[in-house]
């Protein structure tokens, strides 16, 4: 089989994403096992390179392959500096790299960061690159799975998110029967299909302190959250759904795993109910290693789990191993 060919936007080309696809496609590694094409525009790579060749490892822009998106305000992109002209560029090279993706130029997708303020200026109003993509695909069943695997003991961290980029006062609201239904439907089915897990165990937040404790806390467990569980349990008799975990010990586990190799009782997955309280561990355990992986699109979709970080944009400092991880991992699971 030949290897699969991966699109890899620029993200926000004011931001820290020119320097490390850059810097990813100069490790031999990264392309291992995949080919990658750049979708962005060329003129502002070899603005980076020019600017940062020197003194760190880039690839050539003029030896890489790229898929070209014309931009006709590049001199209104300057590093570090987010803006209109940014935030239109980011949303170009996002659109042009899911068409060509489900023209079935490309096996897999990887986007590199963009700033949801710069696409308000430019006019886009949307959430983040996952609902463009799921918008754009015609799906309205798709989650954001991060994945990540400990450079310490080798154990793979996955984290589903129930909710994702909405207000902390809109998930009691959001959170309902049908949409748990959705996410651990999505999750079981990539465990299986992506990851050979075919009896995989699933450990499932509660989603006030200590779970509700009996309706003191809350009590969207003992309302509906409970019997919604007990109900899946029936659904999936070959699934292990272990919850509802209070959130404060949710992660002891999975924190032993992957700094001490410590795996009893850890679980092959877990499910999240809201932004913060899937994403504040798995970014206090693996801020380089932890790759975006959007579940229940037609192709696969992987994104390094940081932001643009204008603040060093242009400086040469910014790390590329979370984004060599998201090609890896679009390369394995394409």
């Amino acid at each position: 089989m030949s290897s699969p060919h991966l699109a890899l936007t620029l993200g926000d080309p004011a931001g820290i994403g020119p320097e490390i696809v850059l810097k990813a496609l100069a490790d031999p590694k990264t392309t291992q096992h995949c080919q990658v094409t750049v979708v962005g525009t060329r003129s502002l790579l070899e603005k980076t390179y020019q600017r940062l060749h020197q003194t760190t490892s880039l690839a050539n822009p003029n030896q890489i392959a790229v898929r070209e998106v014309p931009i006709s305000a590049t001199k209104e992109i300057t590093m570090g500096k987010g803006n209109a002209a940014s935030g239109a560029a980011s949303f170009a090279y996002l659109k042009t790299a899911i068409t060509d993706t489900l023209q079935g130029k490309f096996d897999g997708l990887v986007t590199s960061p963009i700033a949801k303020s710069c696409w308000k200026l430019a006019g886009h109003h949307y959430p983040g690159q996952t609902e463009v993509l799921a918008t754009m695909t015609g799906r309205d069943q798709f989650g954001m799975l991060f994945v990540a695997r400990s450079p310490h003991t080798g154990w793979t961290l996955r984290t589903l998110l129930a909710t994702t980029h909405i207000p902390l006062k809109n998930v009691p609201e959001t959170l309902t029967p049908t949409l748990m239904d959705e996410k651990l439907a999505l999750l079981i089915n990539t465990l299986k299909e992506n990851f050979g897990l075919n009896a995989p165990t699933i450990a499932i937040a509660g989603l006030n302190p200590h779970s509700g404790e009996a309706g003191q806390l809350g009590k969207e467990e003992q309302d509906w959250l409970s019997p919604w569980l007990e109900q899946a349990r029936s659904q999936y008799p070959d699934v292990k759904l272990i919850g509802l975990v209070p959130p404060d010990t949710l992660w002891v586990k999975p924190g032993l795993a992957w700094f001490q190799d410590a795996k009893q009782g850890v679980a092959d997955a877990y499910l999240a109910l809201y932004h913060d309280q899937g994403l504040i561990p798995v970014k206090l355990m693996a801020f380089e290693e932890a790759i975006n992986t959007t579940i229940g699109l037609p192709f696969i979709r992987t994104s390094p789990d940081h932001g643009t970080a204008f603040d060093i944009a242009g400086k040469g400092i910014a790390s590329y191993h979370s984004l060599q991880a998201a090609i890896t991992l679009a390369g394995e699971l394409s």
